[in-house]
């Protein structure tokens, strides 16, 4: 840090030091002015001359009032005023005792507002100059007369000017400020959201290809001994799921690579042109799926193509787990006007048939903790997978609702926008 940028520090912690500096310097000048005589002798050469007891009394005064200008303005406004109309009433000649009402009335204009300088400041120069016009040994079109109303027009000016330009600055810098502040809410606020997308990604990947191994390891550990071929045929895919979920996870996970990043994942998000594959990897974990689309092959945003996938691939991973042994699931697609409807059903048998499953009254099929979860959020043991596809579909401008059927099962029901109402932020598009 510099000298200077120093000094400036130091005079900024200690404003009544500047104050009295300022008021020193003002008392040199009135005093220095007071030896002068601009009028001689013949009214046209400058002459010197030896002020009087009261004019270097008053020119004092009037200084040390300025010592306090910041913090009184209007007083010492009127301090000073009324020390100088004293001497333009008793001095003969004058004392530029005036330049101390200058200087407080420019403070006071630079540390108010505009109307109450223009009140003050015309009231300052009405009565200084009618009093040195009036009351004065002077003719009244003198130019010391004059002088006084133009240096306090001058002075409530340039305190406005200030005050305008430190506004000014400061509108500026609280601007800069509430922008900064604005760009880092946006930026923890999509921070959240990306978090929240690639949650549900996790979630629907490891839900579903997780499940398929565990249900087709079981069997190739129930068939080992007595049926090798079904066994190796089970093996084969647990094989085939893992190595989907490791792909959609690569791909999932590389959406936190940085843009420079070398091998960044190319590979399109899943949508409803691999609904035929992804229902084959339930057929052959043993869950019976019938595919029915009436579509008309729409093309639907990328997100809520994503979307649908996903609603589809969770519901029938819930059947999967909760329906129980014997269950079937249904699928359909159909294009209803402006939105797509999406509906997954099952016919789960029972109470008690799957992990979790809870009894229900005449024999309803109510699924495990994830569901009951759905509408309350996840709880203790439950999962997110019905809130994650509310939250995915809701994101995107459509509703999703879930609940069990009358006379047994579950239905997933889900109506999405063909056009892109609302896509959810730092969802593919």
């Amino acid at each position: 840090m510099s000298t200077l940028e120093r000094m400036r520090d130091w005079l900024r912690d200690h404003r009544l030091a500047l104050d009295a500096a300022v008021a020193a310097g003002v008392l040199v000048a009135m005093v220095a002015g007071s030896f002068v005589d601009p009028h001689g002798s013949d009214g046209t050469t400058w002459s010197a001359r030896t002020p009087d007891a009261l004019s270097l009394a008053l020119m004092v005064l009037a200084a040390a009032a300025l010592v306090f200008r910041r913090r009184a303005p209007m007083k010492v406004l009127a301090a000073t005023v009324g020390i100088s109309l004293v001497e333009l009433v008793t001095a003969d000649p004058r004392a530029p005792v005036a330049m101390s009402a200058v200087v407080a009335l420019y403070t006071v204009a630079s540390s108010t507002d505009r109307p109450t300088t223009w009140r003050v400041g015309l009231l300052t120069m009405t009565v200084l100059t009618a009093v040195a016009m009036l009351a004065g040994p002077l003719p009244w079109y003198a130019q010391d007369n004059l002088g006084v109303f133009a240096w306090t027009g001058m002075a409530a000016a340039a305190g406005d000017a200030v005050r305008s330009r430190r506004a000014f600055v400061h509108a500026i810098k609280e601007r800069a400020l509430r922008a900064e502040r604005t760009r880092e809410e946006e930026a923890r606020r999509r921070v959240a959201e990306e978090r929240l997308r690639i949650a549900r990604d996790l979630h629907d990947v490891v839900a579903h290809h997780i499940a398929l191994v565990n249900v087709q390891a079981g069997v190739a550990a129930h068939v080992m001994d007595k049926r090798p071929d079904q066994a190796k045929e089970a093996l084969a895919h647990v094989r085939e799921a893992s190595r989907s979920a490791l792909n959609e996870l690569r791909a999932t996970v590389g959406l936190l690579r940085q843009s420079g990043d070398p091998e960044a994942p190319t590979e399109p998000a899943p949508g409803l042109a691999r609904l035929d594959e992804l229902a084959d990897t339930f057929r052959n974990a043993g869950l019976p799926v019938e595919v029915a689309r009436s579509d008309s092959g729409t093309a639907l945003p990328a997100a809520a193509d994503l979307a649908a996938y996903r609603v589809i691939q969770e519901a029938l991973t819930n059947v999967r787990k909760h329906a129980g042994p014997g269950a079937k699931a249904e699928v359909s697609v159909v294009r209803v006007g402006p939105v797509v409807e999406v509906t997954v059903l099952d016919n789960g048998p029972g109470p008690g048939t799957g992990p979790g499953g809870d009894a229900g009254p005449a024999g309803e099929y109510h699924p495990g903790a994830e569901q009951h979860g759905a509408d309350t959020g996840p709880q203790e043991g439950g999962g997110h997978g019905l809130l994650g596809m509310r939250e995915r579909v809701t994101a995107i401008g459509g509703s999703c609702t879930a609940g069990p059927r009358y006379g047994g099962g579950f239905r997933v029901h889900a109506i999405l926008p063909v056009k892109n109402h609302a896509t959810a932020l730092g969802d593919p598009v």
